[in-house]
């Protein structure tokens, strides 16, 4: 990602295209492989939750007071993967992957297609121009912001299905009757709860994709002084960076950003799985949560699901960089090479 966008050979007539699709097909892997994990730590975010939305209604989350305490999601990440199979079956690993996969693949689709075409609005059509670190870090904020308000609703419906059982009687059906319930009991509303705090998280994809662009930046230097140490001729390829060397400027870059931005993560998830009751017709305000959660489970809970977090989030980072990585360069080649251009490596 860090050479000019403007003057990358495209296959499917722009870059930022070849970007978006890439994103889509990297998003999609890494979801499947890690959506075990994301349920656990969805459910490790949402443990007593209950208690301050709604403390005299376990009907306010949907069921999740009962199956959190029938599965005990407290008692660490073996245990919870093991306890979600004994209440759903083995396919309730993958409770919940229809929303999941849409909102992961189509955000990151939808985050690299914005992000690269940013970037190629700062380069100004100029191939030689380079965006500096703030201009990815302001590239990456747009984009992130973009596309958590066009997923939102997407992962409303994903948080309340990861906080219920499949038999549970409030349970929805699937993506579409989830966002057609939500809309009918709770308007436009219910779909965006949790907005401003998506808007807050647009910090940890910022520091991610600053760090991570700078990692390779750097690393493409020293590369390239190899190069001329050894004597050799630096071409249109060489910039491709090792699998290994994806996966470590991915995983650090990642690390820094969930460390920071943890805990709203937290909190968002509690918001959106509050349903109005007739005790509590609507969420409390953020301030009163915060402390309300502060108070009662100490600053620790802020950090609930940290460990689950970093263990899925990790893994899945870099196989989605490093596919993502692999598919656009796979496009610059056949690009180049249908164009008639100096094969890539």
């Amino acid at each position: 990602m860090t050479s000019n966008v403007a003057s990358q050979p495209s296959l499917f007539g722009d870059p930022s295209i070849d970007h978006a699709v890439a994103g889509l097909g990297a998003g999609t892997v890494a979801t499947l492989v890690m959506h075990p994990l994301d349920l656990v730590k969805v459910r490790f975010q949402l443990a007593n939750s209950a208690s301050q939305l709604a403390p005299s209604s376990s009907e306010s989350t949907g069921g999740l007071q009962r199956h959190v305490s029938k599965a005990r999601f407290g008692t660490g990440v073996f245990m919870a993967l093991r306890d979600a199979v004994q209440v759903d079956g083995w396919k309730g690993l993958y409770r919940g992957l229809i929303p999941n996969l849409v909102g992961g693949a189509g955000s990151w689709g939808l985050y690299f297609l914005f992000y690269n075409m940013i970037k190629k609005e700062m380069q100004g059509g100029d191939p030689a121009y380079k965006t500096s670190s703030g201009q990815h870090l302001l590239a990456a904020a747009e984009a992130s912001a973009i596309t958590a308000m066009m997923t939102n609703p997407i992962w409303v419906v994903k948080t309340r299905v990861f906080g219920t059982a499949k038999n549970d009687p409030a349970a929805y059906r699937g993506l579409w009757d989830g966002l057609t319930s939500i809309y009918a009991k709770e308007g436009l509303r219910g779909l965006y709860k949790g907005s401003l705090l998506a808007l807050v998280g647009v910090s940890n994809g910022s520091i991610q994709f600053a760090a991570y662009e700078e990692i390779k930046r750097r690393r493409t230097e020293v590369k390239k002084r190899l190069f001329e140490l050894e004597g050799k001729t630096w071409g249109a390829g060489d910039e491709k960076l090792s699998n290994i060397e994806y996966i470590l400027a991915s995983g650090s870059s990642k690390l820094v950003a969930i460390a920071l931005t943890y805990p709203y993560q937290v909190v968002r998830a509690r918001v959106q799985n509050f349903s109005p009751t007739l005790t509590l017709p609507k969420p409390p305000p953020l301030p009163h949560l915060i402390s309300s959660i502060f108070r009662q489970e100490g600053l620790l809970a802020f950090y609930k699901g940290l460990g689950t977090n970093a263990l899925r989030i990790l893994p899945g980072t870099c196989t989605t960089f490093v596919v993502y990585e692999n598919l656009v360069w796979g496009f610059r080649r056949v690009a180049a090479r249908n164009g008639g251009e100096e094969e890539l490596k």
